[in-house]
């Protein structure tokens, strides 16, 4: 069950700390995560690849709509934690309420942090408390042509002239 993945930080903390004294490669990666779309399932499918556990961190709602914009996000925080949850490359989901990971990843040390391709080394705000721990800051994975502002466009220009509610 999916749920079963979702996890407050300092459970997972605990969850991880004993995995990783198991030699268990952990791999984490952040991000809002609104409206789940092929690139990011690709995206997620490649982080796993980098270690043995996948933990995603979801910005909570109050977050996005700080980072994104107050008409963000589309699809509420537990939703969002528990559609990722029901991802098999997912181990583990948490949701966090601040701006940047970086408390976040004090507390769960990963091996390796993932981020996009969108994302440059130097500019990564959680690299240093990464690499603090001994982990590893990885960027560049990404699809290219595929996010969620692409498709909230499209979504946009193809039913701007639309009645929804006849729509369906």
């Amino acid at each position: 069950m999916s749920s079963q993945k979702i996890h407050d930080r300092s459970q997972l903390a605990s969850i991880l700390q004993e995995a990783k004294a198991d030699g268990t490669v952990v791999v984490t990666t952040n991000g809002c995560f609104d409206v789940l779309h092929l690139g990011h399932l690709r995206y997620l499918q490649a982080a796993r690849q980098l270690g043995d556990l996948l933990v995603v961190a979801v910005n909570s709602d109050s977050s996005v709509r700080e980072l994104k914009g107050e008409n963000r996000p589309l699809v509420p925080e537990s939703e969002r934690a528990e559609m990722l949850a029901g991802l098999a490359c997912v181990s583990y989901v948490v949701i966090f309420p601040e701006l940047t990971p970086i408390n976040l990843l004090a507390e769960l040390k990963p091996n390796i942090h993932v981020k996009g391709g969108d994302y440059k080394l130097e500019e990564l705000v959680e690299r240093e408390v990464v690499e603090a721990h001994g982990g590893k800051v990885i960027v560049g994975l990404n699809v290219p042509g595929k996010s969620t502002t692409n498709l909230i466009e499209v979504i946009c220009e193809r039913y701007k002239d639309t009645d929804l509610e006849n729509a369906s």
